[in-house]
């Protein structure tokens, strides 16, 4: 990519205090944030270029990084934040030239890092029920991916069943996530990952029952993403007053490649197990 801006590139305006603005250089427009700025007057500067608007204030301008877009992404619906979805393209194990489905598209912000990891040799499904969700995916992905002749959305309710056979991956972003985990079965090669997302621990409790229930996966773990970031100025070096702590629950499980044959379920964890798995967590001396 070139460092010098192009026309309907998504660019992000930083100002003095770190205040941040996404906005598209689209040509024979002007950009207003306090005071304005013809596009056309930004096509072909540098990003990291630090431009002024007609107020006289001073904003440093960089294409957004996937971080960046993210929390300013136009949607209509709750989206995966950036902390969850590095761990869930790495827990996916997501790579160049994957068949991957997506349950539940929302606004598009997985749909995008999907693309980006599955390259133009990789497929991505994306099913959706709302109309209006899949309208604002397609726009998103429209305008911060581009063109993706490799992704297909499909309104559909996905508990009917998916269309596809031997994909590698799949993703659900689902209210009952547990509810499709059959339908998952069917859709997955052996050895094929499927990760769910939910946001509450019932949720959590639920999708990973249905998993062990279904005698078709293994390897099943949950988990969550706690991101705390840090102040550092001059002798000023401490953890900042407000963290992103719980978003969603992380559910990643393996596709069996013979069900029917599978070994007996995993047992009960005894309390032996939970006393041994506290005793790991907090050595001795260092319970306080």
């Amino acid at each position: 990519m070139e460092s010098n801006l192009k026309a309907n590139d998504a660019v992000l305006f930083i100002d003095r205090k770190g205040r941040r603005y996404l906005k598209r250089l689209a040509p024979g427009r002007k950009i207003t944030i306090r005071g304005d700025i013809l596009a056309d007057d930004l096509i072909g500067a540098d990003e990291g270029s630090r431009i002024k608007l007609s107020s006289g204030e001073t904003f440093l301008i960089l294409r957004p990084t996937y971080a960046d877009l993210i929390p300013h992404l136009p949607r209509r619906a709750q989206v995966i934040y950036p902390k969850d979805t590095g761990p869930l393209l790495i827990w996916g194990d997501v790579f160049p030239g994957a068949t991957v489905i997506e349950g539940g598209t929302g606004a598009g912000a997985l749909t995008i890092a999907l693309l980006r990891a599955v390259g133009p040799n990789g497929r991505v499904i994306s099913y959706e029920l709302r109309e209006d969700f899949a309208a604002t995916a397609r726009e998103n992905v429209a305008a911060f991916f581009g063109d993706a002749p490799n992704w297909t959305i499909k309104l559909r309710d996905l508990y009917e069943g998916f269309d596809e056979t031997g994909v590698d991956r799949m993703f659900l972003d689902l209210a009952e996530p547990g509810r499709a985990v059959e339908q998952a079965s069917r859709a997955l090669r052996p050895g094929g990952v499927i990760v769910c997302y939910v946001p509450t621990a019932l949720q959590l409790k639920d999708t990973v029952d249905s998993l062990r229930a279904s005698r078709c996966f293994v390897e099943v773990e949950s988990f969550e993403t706690l991101l705390r970031p840090w102040h550092v100025k001059e002798l000023s070096v401490r953890p900042v007053h407000r963290m992103v702590a719980h978003s969603g629950f992380i559910i990643v499980a393996r596709r069996l490649a013979e069900p029917a044959v599978m070994a007996e379920q995993m047992p009960e964890e005894s309390a032996e197990e939970t006393s041994q798995d506290i005793d790991a967590a907090y050595p001795e001396g260092d319970e306080d």
